[in-house]
């Protein structure tokens, strides 16, 4: 059997998707096209902390579970030094993002959140695009399914099921949901429904009466 991947794949575009919004919202509330009481400015300031969480954690398994897989199965048909790069330059952004989260919380200020946030945003984009073009085919032809299985669980131990499923589910297209809800079974349709009131409350206070 092959490694399935949609998960790897939903993951890096609820990252990219909540990365791009965030640097919008932060880019309308610093130039008050959008205001932010202070119930909102710790709803937004805790989201885009745990964004940056979720990114550092999803970058530092990938070193430290998925390369040694690529390396152990794939050899010498990939190269990972540049990819490894980028999480390194990522490091030090979601640092600075998670600081001036901090402070939004308190000034309402969003100037420089809004830059680093975009410039977060550009940066996810790139790698992102270059990790999916380089190693999914190698992934797909050189680890075995056992060992993918082993990676997506390492990942996964990190993560918060009540956060992050719902935000697969609003990335989601019909078809892959579908196909998600196939290869999980019944359980993923309970803890959706389970879930989807509290994320669709936070996305209503994060990005307004609109969202979710």
């Amino acid at each position: 059997m092959a490694p399935e991947l949609l998960g790897f794949q939903l993951t890096h575009r609820t990252m990219r998707g909540d990365t791009r919004r965030l640097a919008t919202l932060a880019a309308e509330l610093a130039e008050g096209r959008q205001t932010a009481d202070p119930a909102r400015a710790r709803a937004v300031s805790e989201y885009v902390r745990a964004l940056c969480t979720g990114i550092h954690h999803h970058h530092t398994m990938e070193d430290r579970a998925l390369w040694p897989v690529i390396e152990r199965s794939a050899g010498a048909e990939v190269d990972l030094r540049d990819l490894s790069d980028d999480h390194s330059a990522l490091d030090p952004l979601l640092n600075e993002i998670d600081g001036q989260a901090v402070a939004f919380a308190t000034t309402r200020d969003a100037s420089a959140l809004a830059s680093s946030l975009t410039r977060l945003a550009d940066m996810l984009d790139e790698h992102i695009e270059e990790e999916e073009r380089l190693l999914f085919p190698v992934i797909m032809k050189y680890v075995s399914a056992a060992d993918w299985k082993k990676v997506e669980d390492a990942v996964r131990k990190g993560t918060k099921a009540s956060v992050e499923l719902p935000k697969i589910e609003q990335y989601a297209r019909p078809e892959e949901l579908a196909r998600l809800r196939r290869l999980a079974g019944p359980v993923l349709s309970v803890l959706l429904a389970l879930f989807r009131g509290g994320h669709r409350r936070r996305q209503r206070l994060v990005f307004g009466p609109l969202a979710g």
